[in-house]
């Protein structure tokens, strides 16, 4: 479904690091993050089935994350260091829960854990989510296992709603996957959650 409401920014800019929708240019470096990170990422992440993916691969598929955040139907961005010479991780803004609620998804390269970087970039989406685009509520899903990755929402005031059995498609094939459902209304939002950030509209024009 596409998001009815104002398409986020194209640029955020925390203390640390920079969000920003994918260009083609960005293969190599996020080839470089997935690579190095597969057993890392495994457990957690089904799209890794897929990987490791060529250059030209990884290519397309940066095109067509650009392509969906200029239409307005998804919002994937990249976690990049502040100078933007390595990519960190992936995140972004996915209008996939119901009329009025965004979803942020996540995950962070192996080099790169332990280091608040989900945090900081969660909550600097939270913030974007809530005051640029206008959600009524943002949600954060997760493999019930994954206790690391749980800590983000907790730690940012998300409430843990439920553990929903046999949501999720499995790998491979496999039987379906259980989800943690972690959720903040906008009236709970709190603004000094991401104190000091950035966002930049397709113009480069401060938005935030």
């Amino acid at each position: 479904m596409s998001w009815e409401g104002p398409p986020p920014p194209y640029r955020i800019e925390t203390e640390r690091l920079v969000l920003r929708c994918y260009g083609p240019r960005d293969a190599a470096l996020v080839k470089d993050a997935i690579d190095s990170s597969l057993d890392h990422l495994r457990p957690w992440m089904p799209w890794v089935e897929h990987e490791p993916q060529t250059l030209e691969e990884k290519t397309d598929l940066l095109k067509s994350f650009r392509s969906q955040f200029d239409l307005g139907d998804n919002f994937v961005m990249g976690i990049f260091s502040a100078d933007e010479s390595e990519v960190l991780g992936g995140s972004g803004l996915h209008p996939r829960v119901e009329p009025g609620g965004l979803e942020i998804g996540y995950f962070i390269r192996a080099s790169a854990t332990r280091q608040g970087y989900v945090t900081e970039s969660t909550a600097a989406l939270t913030r974007v989510g809530f005051e640029i685009c206008g959600a009524d509520r943002i949600e954060i899903r997760i493999d019930p296992e994954n206790e690391t990755s749980k800590d983000v929402p907790r730690k940012l005031g998300y409430v843990e709603e439920a553990t929903l059995r046999r949501r999720l498609p499995g790998r491979a094939g496999g039987p379906l996957r259980d989800v943690t459902i972690f959720t903040m209304f906008h009236e709970d939002f709190d603004p000094s959650l991401a104190p000091g950030i950035r966002a930049f509209d397709g113009r480069g024009e401060r938005v935030l």
